[in-house]
C-alpha cells in the first residue's frame, strides 16, 4: 500500500481539489481517493463532447454518484477545434487543451483553483500528446507524481473495492479513424453504435476502426471464433452503414492507428 500512501500524501497537501473525471479506472481512482482525503473540498468535472460515447458518459456520472462526491458535466465542442475536426496528429493536443480550459474554466467557477487528471506512471512512456497539454495547463498528476504504473493502479483501485478496476481500457472515439481524415457526427455515431453492439454481447475493448466504407474490428484474439460465428452481431455491425466488415487477425491493441 505504499503508493497509496504516497497516493494520499500528495492530494492532501491540496485544500482544494477537482478531478477531471471520465470514468476510467485511472481517474476514478484520483476521485475516489481525492474525496476519501478531502471530502467536499473535492469535486469531480466530465467533459461531454462528441468524443465521449454515450455508454462512457452514463458509466461516468453513474460511478460518481456512486462515490458520493459532488460532480458536474461540462459541453466540450470538439469539433470547434479545427486540429480535431480534421484529425491531426497532435488531436488530442489541441483537443485536451479545448477540454480542459472548459474544466479549469467550471473549477474556478466553483472556487477550485488546482484540477487534477488520471496521468499515471506509464503514459510518460507512450505518445500521449494531450498530456503535453495538461502539463502546459498547469494539470497535476497525482498518479504520476505517486510512481503508480497501470497495473499498480488496477490493483489499488481492486484492494480498495472500486468496480473499475478490471475495466477494460477505452479511448476517444476519434482514435476509431485515419489521421488527416474529416471527422463527422455521422462517422462517430456509427462507430459508436458498432461497438456498443460489441459491448452488449460481453466482447470487451471492442474497437471499430473506420476506413471508408470498411469496418476494421479489432477483439482480443480469444474471442475471435466467437465473434466469427455470431452472424447476428456482424449483420447488425453492418447494420449501422458499413459495406464490408474485417476482423483484425492482430487482435485489440492500444494506438494501432497511430
Amino acid at each position: 500500500m505504499e503508493k497509496l500512501d504516497k497516493l494520499r500524501e500528495y492530494i492532501s497537501r491540496f485544500d482544494k481539489l477537482c478531478v477531471a473525471y471520465s470514468g476510467g479506472v485511472d481517474s476514478d481512482l484520483v476521485m475516489n481517493v481525492a474525496y476519501e482525503v478531502l471530502k467536499d473540498n473535492a469535486i469531480a468535472i466530465i467533459g461531454d463532447g462528441i468524443m465521449l460515447s454515450r455508454k462512457d458518459l452514463n458509466d461516468a456520472e453513474r460511478l460518481a454518484k456512486k462515490a458520493g462526491i459532488k460532480y458536474y458535466i461540462i459541453k466540450a465542442d470538439a469539433f470547434a477545434v479545427k486540429e480535431f475536426k480534421f484529425n491531426d496528429r497532435k488531436r488530442c493536443y489541441y483537443c485536451k487543451k479545448n477540454i480542459m480550459g472548459g474544466v479549469i474554466q467550471k473549477a474556478k467557477e466553483l472556487g477550485f483553483d488546482t484540477v487534477a487528471d488520471g496521468k499515471n506512471a506509464d503514459d510518460g512512456k507512450v505518445y500521449r500528446p494531450g498530456a503535453m497539454a495538461a502539463h502546459e495547463l498547469g494539470i497535476v498528476s497525482p498518479l504520476y507524481e505517486a510512481g503508480m504504473t497501470k497495473n499498480d493502479i488496477r490493483q489499488t483501485a481492486k484492494e480498495l473495492g472500486l468496480e473499475t478496476w478490471n475495466k477494460a481500457s477505452n479511448s476517444c472515439l476519434a482514435t476509431r479513424f485515419p489521421y488527416d481524415t474529416e471527422l463527422t457526427e455521422e462517422n462517430f455515431a456509427k462507430v459508436e453504435a458498432a461497438e456498443l453492439l460489441i459491448a452488449k454481447k460481453g466482447i470487451p475493448s471492442g474497437r471499430v476502426r473506420l476506413h471508408g466504407d470498411i469496418a476494421r474490428i479489432e477483439i482480443p484474439k480469444d474471442r475471435f471464433s466467437e465473434f466469427i460465428a455470431d452472424t447476428e452481431l456482424i449483420d447488425g455491425i453492418k447494420a449501422q452503414g458499413f459495406r464490408y466488415i474485417t476482423l483484425d487477425l492482430e487482435g485489440f491493441r492500444s494506438g494501432s492507428m497511430d
